[in-house]
């Protein structure tokens, strides 16, 4: 399994919290990326819930690991 930020981006807008299979549904109707479905297909399934994107992929940069400041734009 391999993210990317633009592989990750395709999934910000998913109905969180989701499981595995609603995010894999999700992906495919939203036209995201093969590679998008195939690394939630290589989630481990244990009826998980997923709280977002975060508890897929761990190092996803939060908006505290951007070094601007969104007041001056």
């Amino acid at each position: 399994m391999f993210w990317t930020l633009e592989l990750a981006s395709h999934l910000e807008d998913a109905p969180w919290p989701a499981t595995k299979d609603e995010l894999i549904d999700y992906s495919i109707r939203s036209g995201a990326p093969i590679e998008v479905i195939e690394n939630l297909q290589e989630l481990e399934d244990e009826g998980e819930i997923y709280e977002g994107l975060e508890d897929i992929w761990p190092d996803y940069p939060s908006q505290d690991d951007f070094f601007f400041n969104e007041d001056e734009y």
